[in-house]
């Protein structure tokens, strides 16, 4: 067992993983995240992005291979260590918006804090802040089924910011918004992660979401690669219905 470089916040070695069904989710994936760098996993649907996202988190428990976090490997943790690591350093935004039925809006919000053992007041002070900053600080008092699916995704990612995490894993975080109000939530998740010096680790298909991190991985049948084109294909007799794929592996 290899210790990570010292300036890499999260490290992960050769991870293997397959799915319930057999099939394989991850095929040797190596990479290092530093510290408050912004790095986007892309690569079309299917591709292993969340599967990644899932063990580098400690949620899903690699077949085999090595993540350290912090020097500290999180592989040979238990259950209630990882559980207690993501609870204290990590965040978590879900594509789609999942909030507790019986809070309002910045119960939601302040939940994190409180299960951390931040007082209410302090809490709810911290979630206000966060709500504001992503314009929805008037629904602070509504339940979620009084919010669209935007609004409630715009609280999900409050909710995964006022803690201040070490690492903000995002699942593709804007999947349910609109482009203007995609825009909007993108622009503050990286701007606050760069002001609190928070790590991200945002898995994306969007090329002009990726645009916006540091660094760019690229994944394919759960491997990394150097490069995914997919060129139009000139539309004749004996291409129709076509497509081709160029791949630097």
């Amino acid at each position: 067992m290899v210790a990570p470089p010292d300036n890499d916040v999260l490290w992960a070695r050769a991870l293997h993983f397959r799915h319930n069904d057999g099939s394989p989710g991850l095929s040797g994936i190596s990479l290092g995240v530093r510290e408050s760098e912004i790095l986007a996993v892309g690569g079309p649907r299917g591709s292993g992005k969340t599967t990644l996202l899932r063990c580098l988190s400690g949620l899903l428990p690699a077949r085999s291979g090595e993540i350290w976090f912090n020097s500290v490997p999180v592989h040979t943790m238990t259950p209630a260590a990882r559980e207690r690591l993501r609870r204290e350093r990590f965040g978590w935004i879900d594509p789609v918006p999942l909030l507790v039925p019986e809070l309002n809006v910045w119960e939601n919000t302040a939940l994190p804090l409180m299960l951390r053992g931040t007082g209410r007041r302090r809490a709810k002070t911290a979630a206000l802040a966060w709500l504001e900053r992503l314009d929805i600080g008037d629904r602070a008092r509504r339940r979620p089924e009084e919010l669209t699916q935007a609004e409630r995704q715009r609280v999900c990612v409050a909710r995964a910011l006022a803690p201040a995490p070490a690492v903000l894993f995002a699942d593709e975080p804007t999947a349910p918004l609109h482009r203007v109000d995609r825009a909007h939530v993108l622009r503050t998740l990286t701007t606050a992660a760069r002001s609190h010096g928070i790590t991200v680790v945002l898995a994306t298909h969007d090329a002009r979401t990726a645009a916006l991190a540091d660094r760019t991985v690229s994944l394919l049948d759960g491997r990394r690669v150097h490069t995914v084109h997919l060129p139009p294909v000139p539309v004749t007799a004996e291409t129709e219905g076509r497509a081709t794929c160029s791949l630097s592996v």
